[in-house]
């Protein structure tokens, strides 16, 4: 009966551990997402009283902003299937 209360509190402490590491990832992804936020908004307003017709902010609005969704797939993707785990851990031997 031990091992199964050690598997189950090991199996508890790893679970812990991933939520931990995910609610990071959410934090982490909303900071990245509002000093996107502010940053460009910043730029806007320098455009904007800049008098230039050309909206230059549309370079860093689109760079940037490939690696704010790129942040988000990484963050709320989802964990992969156990078929696919189970076909790369094949693939690899």
């Amino acid at each position: 009966m031990t091992v199964s209360i050690d598997t189950a509190a090991a199996s508890d402490t790893d679970l812990r551990a991933r939520a931990i590491e995910r609610l990071k990832k959410k934090r982490d992804f909303k900071l990245h997402l509002a000093i996107y936020v502010i940053v460009n908004a910043l730029l806007i307003g320098l455009w904007a009283v800049s008098g230039t017709s050309f909206f230059w902010p549309v370079f860093p609005l689109a760079g940037w902003g490939i690696g704010i969704v790129a942040h988000a797939f990484d963050v709320y993707g989802g964990e992969p299937s156990e078929e696919r785990i189970q076909h790369e851990i094949e693939r690899l031997r």
